[in-house]
């Protein structure tokens, strides 16, 4: 099923389909992303993705569900948010999580409705590159997953910043489109 994010149905359906456990494609503030609801979406997504069962996604998060999955957010991270980096964040459990506050308003008003965090990944098979073409993601994705929601035909091509903000001074992981330099100096 392909839907498209400007119509103002999609949102409806999208958080119907995420909450039964759906597997999707989404214009992130990046880069397209391969996403499923945080808790039960993890498997699903591993499989699909052929992914290592020990490497974990990053999450998107609104800043309050962000705050009930961290044990504490610095203060400079949550001031930056909305915005295109991934803070590593010790997480309630005792590990740590990687998540992302996104800027766009479809990402927030979809996060709100599932009122849940979501698992997000590059769209790309583990080992393989990734596929930032709407047309190529269909011809690669389409029968493996639930649904795929149309933005641009290149929605990005370049992923967040990953920021490693379990301890201070907070170090890049991975150059993204985030210039980070204001929260690591």
């Amino acid at each position: 099923m392909i839907l498209n994010k400007t119509n103002p149905e999609t949102l409806q359906t999208l958080t119907t389909l995420m909450a039964d456990g759906a597997v999707v494609v989404l214009p992130c503030d990046t880069i397209y992303g391969l996403c499923a609801i945080y808790g039960i979406g993890e498997k699903p997504l591993k499989d699909i993705k052929g992914r290592d069962a020990n490497k974990p996604f990053l999450i998107l998060a609104t800043k309050e569900q962000a705050k009930e999955l961290a044990q504490s957010i610095p203060e400079e991270i949550l001031n930056a948010w909305p915005a295109p980096f991934t803070a590593i964040l010790n997480s309630k459990d005792g590990k740590t999580i990687g998540i992302r506050v996104p800027d766009d308003p479809f990402l927030q008003k979809l996060l709100k409705k599932l009122d849940s965090p979501v698992y997000s990944t590059s769209v790309n098979m583990s080992g393989e590159p990734t596929l930032v073409s709407f047309s190529n993601i269909c011809n690669r994705f389409e029968a493996l997953i639930d649904c795929l929601v149309r933005g641009p035909e290149i929605q990005g091509e370049v992923a967040s910043t990953i920021i490693d903000a379990t301890e201070k001074p907070f170090k890049v992981l991975r150059q993204g489109l985030y210039d980070a330099s204001s929260l690591i100096s």
